[in-house]
């Protein structure tokens, strides 16, 4: 492995600075999405007027006649408004400064369509719903600690979901609001997504790049076979050996950097776990023997970063 020269490790610093503060404006700017207006009250009364709040989905509510009270109200909320766009235009454009300095110096080396995947996971607000799990999460390791791994112990060509089916009901919910099929959200990363017919748990594009979604083995009141919707193309979920011990480990998320200079935040699991899972997947004697010779690999290069850089977890 080889430490990050000190221009790349300050520019990551940076972008990394910009990128949290638009993710906190974003969800400050959430508060106040939708509007407010005075509503003309009835023929009875032409002159009175009335505060109505509206959603970004059209529905209205009446907060009341015009009185000091709901005019305090609407002004706050048009400050707080006006405020919020200006703040979000600018960390946006700041943004953009950063991950093209990104690109230059050449901080990062993930897949962008990786970053395009988990930022549409994040806009969906579906991210908390999955772990990306597998070799992947190398990425968020050797981010964090400020290095380059060896890029064999990162080559792949498919990214590992792991889905959490105790959040099913909400995960569904949400899903319904934002699209009609999981499928249908990675499309809006990668339109050329399809459904592979011999492996339905897994979604490839034009460029032979997978999208696996896995999940624990069945427990409790866990159904199974599971789809992620009713659409007539979507994810079957498979069931992954040992799935729950991913599913319960601590959480360990870092912001990743595309070759093109974009960004993400990444969830995955705890270095240790996976160092730990990947130790066990290397004795599976049933396991082909090139893919064994790789989580070992894996697994030795996560323990090193675990004993160098991150003594505290």
């Amino acid at each position: 492995m080889k430490e990050l020269s000190a221009v790349i490790a300050r520019q990551y610093i940076d972008a990394v600075a910009v990128f949290e503060a638009l993710a906190e404006a974003t969800a400050e700017a959430a508060q106040v999405r939708g509007g407010m207006y005075w509503h003309a009250g009835p023929a009875s009364s032409p002159e009175s007027r009335y505060l109505v709040r509206t959603t970004p989905a059209g529905a209205e509510k009446s907060l009341g006649p015009r009185t000091p009270e709901t005019q305090a109200i609407y002004d706050k909320f048009t400050q707080r408004k006006q405020a919020s766009a200006e703040r979000l235009a600018g960390l946006k454009a700041a943004l953009d400064q950063q991950q093209r300095m990104n690109r230059a110096l050449r901080v990062g080396r993930v897949d962008p369509l990786v970053v395009a995947l988990l930022n549409r996971l994040a806009s969906s607000q579906l991210s908390e719903h999955f772990r990306v799990v597998g070799t992947h999460a190398l990425c968020a390791y050797e981010t964090a600690a400020g290095v380059r791994l060896e890029a064999d112990a990162l080559a792949t060509r498919d990214i590992d979901l792991l889905w959490d089916t105790r959040k099913r009901i909400t995960f569904f919910a949400q899903l319904a609001r934002v699209d009609s099929s999981m499928l249908g959200v990675l499309k809006k990363a990668d339109p050329t997504f399809r459904m592979r017919q011999s492996q339905k748990y897994t979604a490839v594009n034009k460029d032979g790049f997978e999208v696996d979604i896995i999940r624990r083995e069945q427990t409790g009141d866990d159904p199974h076979p599971i789809k992620l919707s009713d659409a007539d193309e979507d994810f079957w979920v498979a069931q992954a050996r040992r799935g729950n011990v991913l599913l319960d480990s601590p959480s360990f998320s870092a912001v990743i950097v595309a070759t093109n200079g974009t960004m993400a935040r990444m969830n995955t699991v705890h270095p240790a776990t996976f160092v730990a899972f990947k130790r066990w997947m290397a004795a599976q004697t049933d396991r082909d023997a090139l893919k064994r010779r790789r989580d070992a690999l894996q697994a030795d290069a996560v323990d090193q970063l675990l004993e160098r850089y991150f003594p505290q977890i």
